[in-house]
C-alpha cells in the first residue's frame, strides 16, 4: 500500500502524465524527502526534528541525519535480520518482543548507543515470530554496525551506523535542500 501511495506521488511529481512537463527542482526535493520519511514510517514532524538535529550538529549533516535514523531500535531490529521490513521491525518494537540492556522497550523510536545489547524477550522466543531463526540468519548479511547471535538471540550495535549512499534509497542531500530553501 505504501509503495503504491509513493509510486503515484512519483508520477505526479514527475509529471509523467501526457501533456505535462518534467519536474522542478522543488518536487525532486520533496520526492526525496517523501521517500525517506516513508522508509523509516515517520511523522513529518519526527523527521523535520532529525532533519533538524542532523542541521545543529558540527559534522557532516548527511552523515549525522543517517545515524540518527539507523540508530532507532526499529531499524537496529531491520538491520540485525529479526524481520525483513522496517514496518514489521517498528510492530515488533511496539509489541514489546525486544529489549535493551536487559528492559523492555515498545518505543520504536528508542535510540541505541554503540554497546548497547539488543535482546528478544524470554517470554517472545518461542513465539512464531522468531522460529527458524537461526537458518534465517545463515543467509542474512547484516549491516557492519551491528551484529547478532541467533542462537542467544542478542545483538549488539557494534558502532555508529556509517554513511554511505548505497545504504539508503533516497537523496539525503536533496532532503537538506529541502528544508533549508
Amino acid at each position: 500500500c505504501q509503495t503504491k501511495q509513493f509510486s503515484l506521488a512519483a508520477q505526479r511529481a514527475e509529471g509523467t502524465k501526457k501533456g505535462k512537463r518534467a519536474g522542478s527542482d522543488f518536487n525532486r526535493q520533496l520526492l526525496e524527502k517523501q521517500k525517506l520519511r516513508l522508509i523509516y514510517s515517520l511523522t513529518e514532524k519526527q523527521f523535520s526534528s532529525y532533519v533538524e538535529k542532523a542541521l545543529e550538529s558540527e559534522t557532516n549533516p548527511q552523515a549525522t541525519l543517517f545515524g540518527l535514523l539507523e540508530s532507532r531500535l526499529d531499524s537496529i531490529a531491520y538491520r540485525m535480520g529479526l524481520v525483513t521490513t522496517r514496518r514489521a521491525a517498528r510492530q515488533l518494537v511496539s509489541h514489546g518482543h525486544l529489549r535493551i540492556n536487559g528492559k523492555r522497550v515498545t518505543v520504536p523510536s528508542s535510540m541505541v548507543t554503540p554497546g548497547d545489547v539488543i535482546s528478544v524477550r524470554e517470554g517472545s522466543r518461542e513465539s512464531g515470530l522468531f522460529a527458524g531463526l537461526s537458518e534465517k540468519m545463515k543467509e542474512f548479511s547484516h549491516a557492519s554496525w551491528v551484529s547478532f547471535d541467533a542462537g542467544t538471540m542478542e545483538g549488539k550495535l557494534v558502532q555508529a551506523p556509517v554513511f554511505s549512499a548505497q545504504d539508503t534509497a533516497a537523496d539525503i542531500g536533496a532532503v537538506f535542500e529541502y528544508y533549508t530553501r
